[in-house]
């Protein structure tokens, strides 16, 4: 059985049906073809499947998606509006990746972390992004990453930042 639901995908308004065991995951990459979002470890416990929802960072192959209705999803390709969201292109300035694979769940927590804290500290961004795990690069260009991040954000005044 198929439940309409409404929400808002990367600012588009949708009605689609789901069924009541999709998870939120799979209806971003096999219904929507958003397949930026990762499928990690499928238990919650690696972060690549991280999307925002109302702005929060949000495992998407916990959350059934009839939980979103009514609600603001936000997937990796939805970040970057005509430009590159600062915080991939401090990811890209900074090699916060290496494989990739990690990267749209990594770069969708410190979103939702810099909305929350502007100019976070090393150790704020070690906790906003304790969720999410990379074994690739290591945390160091990571953490540097979302520093730049903050910091071009901060140049822009709070009339530039993103809300998520």
């Amino acid at each position: 059985m198929k439940e309409l639901i409404r929400l808002t995908i990367n600012g588009l308004a949708r009605e689609e049906a789901v069924a009541g065991q999709e998870l939120l995951i799979d209806f971003l990459r096999d219904r929507l073809g958003l397949t930026g979002t990762k499928m990690g470890c499928d238990g919650g416990d690696c972060g690549a499947c991280t999307v925002l929802v109302d702005g929060r960072p949000t495992l998407s192959c916990l959350t059934p998606a009839a939980t979103a209705a009514g609600h603001e999803v936000t997937t990796i390709e939805g970040l970057a509006q005509g430009e590159l969201d600062p915080i991939q292109e401090g990811f890209h300035q900074k090699l916060g990746s290496q494989c990739g694979f990690c990267t749209p769940g990594m770069i969708m927590a410190a979103r939702a972390l810099l909305n929350e804290y502007p100019d976070p500290t090393p150790a704020q961004i070690r906790v906003g992004l304790s969720n999410n795990l990379c074994r690739c690069t290591g945390y160091n260009t990571i953490i540097e990453s979302v520093q730049y991040a903050a910091a071009k954000l901060k140049g822009r005044g709070a009339a530039g930042r993103k809300a998520g």
